[in-house]
């Protein structure tokens, strides 16, 4: 059995326009009448939206405190959208219930309208309304009310988009690591992955540039860092998981994809393709750079790094390990499956089918990794393997910064040392 009261919430929020905004509300009540024989009541609140056909629809319902008048229940938030449809103007009821043992009556309050300012994010008021039992005002001389329920906050927290943060200034910093490992085949021979052909690109080559052409987009200066593993590289000719693909270790970035491409294309000669398949060396490299980041506390760079391999990961443990870490961080990966093998390792990391976590049981905070296996791609257009690889990426650049509490910059609060390219 229940004892309710219910109150009207008028919500105006012309400024809010996002439909993933979501409102923060925290109530309290004091001195509740006891409707249990052998205990106080247990109460609760429910939130209902007010459809347009005048019936009530639960968004909300708060935890029983038991054995309680005066309850504090848990803060709880409630997305706009489900609040409201859109409509800013929609009114909300809000019910306070008591379980108890005895039959149910009516207790009704006096209409109530709260009109949220929404010209900042945090807002915090109480505001408190009594519960009235009309047949108690009538009976009793003395009768005041029934309890007290209180909005001690209301919090409007706007969600900020991917398009925020890029037009606020946040740079992607796209970073290549392509697989020359043995098992792709010698680059003189046809039936290598790494093989260049005169008039058709191979596979490492498509996906560099189909990932990439989007990427640089995003990118104000266009230089690219490309690393490669897996190969043994001049002068001394030992492996090597994280050497810059045009042999610059001081400075391993490419101007433009067409620079990645270029600089790829004149390091296959010199290498000696030989192997284990090693990923987790390349992961710290991008994620010590994403480290320094974290320190600024803005949002001005973000990591990707797009992983290009044909193997199975030699390196499980270690590459479980970096990504967990990876999570922390303003960093996404992305692994694209170049040839036939079984990538069934790849799908592990990606995390789509259960949380990855370290070999110490350590679970990512984020899902930061995205695997697509090109062969799913060699017949589609290159805008299709982009959609796809980089479908996860805003949201996992907009979680990251959420996560942090931090806003994007407005697009007039920042000058950008480098101008943006065409």
């Amino acid at each position: 059995m229940c004892v309710c009261v219910c109150v009207c919430v008028q919500i105006t929020a012309e400024e809010l326009t996002g439909n993933d905004d979501y409102i923060e509300l925290s109530f309290s009540a004091r001195k509740l009448d006891d409707k249990d024989f052998f205990s106080k009541s247990d109460p609760f609140l429910e939130l209902y939206r007010v459809n347009d056909d005048a019936t009530m629809q639960l968004v909300y319902r708060t935890e029983t405190v038991m054995n309680n008048l005066n309850p504090i229940w848990k803060t709880f938030k409630v997305s706009l959208n489900s609040l409201c449809s859109g409509d800013h103007d929609r009114k909300l009821q809000v019910r306070r219930h008591l379980q108890t043992m005895m039959s149910a009556y009516d207790v009704t309050a006096p209409g109530l309208t709260l009109l949220f300012p929404v010209s900042c994010f945090l807002f915090v008021f109480q505001v408190q309304w009594p519960c009235i039992n009309p047949k108690y005002r009538t009976k009793k001389k003395n009768y005041k009310n029934s309890g007290i329920v209180i909005l001690n906050q209301c919090k409007i927290i706007k969600m900020h988009s991917f398009l925020d943060y890029i037009m606020g200034g946040c740079q992607i910093q796209f970073t290549v690591a392509i697989d020359f490992t043995a098992s792709n085949g010698d680059p003189r021979n046809s039936c290598s992955l790494h093989y260049i052909h005169p008039f058709q690109p191979n596979e490492y080559l498509k996906a560099l540039v189909a990932v990439g052409e989007i990427c640089q987009d995003y990118d104000s200066d266009k230089m690219f860092p490309a690393f490669g593993f897996g190969a043994r590289i001049p002068p001394d000719f030992k492996v090597s998981h994280d050497f810059a693909v045009n042999f610059n270790k001081d400075n391993p970035e490419c101007a433009g994809i067409q620079g990645v491409v270029e600089a790829y294309q004149a390091c296959l000669p010199k290498l000696q393709l030989y192997g284990p398949t090693n990923i987790a060396p390349i992961i710290q490299k991008v994620a010590k750079s994403a480290s320094q980041e974290v320190h600024t506390k803005e949002a001005m760079q973000y990591f990707i790094l797009l992983i290009l391999t044909d193997g199975v990961i030699t390196d499980m443990a270690d590459t479980r390990e970096a990504i967990v870490q990876a999570s922390h961080l303003p960093m996404s990966i992305i692994i694209v499956g170049i040839g036939n093998a079984d990538f069934g390792d790849m799908q592990m990391l990606d995390g789509d089918d259960g949380i990855l976590r370290s070999p110490k049981g350590e679970p990512v905070l984020r899902d930061i990794v995205q695997f697509v296996p090109f062969r799913n791609f060699k017949h589609a257009s290159p805008a299709a393997l982009a959609k796809s690889v980089l479908a996860e990426v805003p949201n996992q650049v907009v979680d990251y910064y959420n996560s942090k509490g931090i806003k994007p910059k407005e697009p007039s609060e920042f000058q950008s040392s480098r101008p943006f390219g065409p």
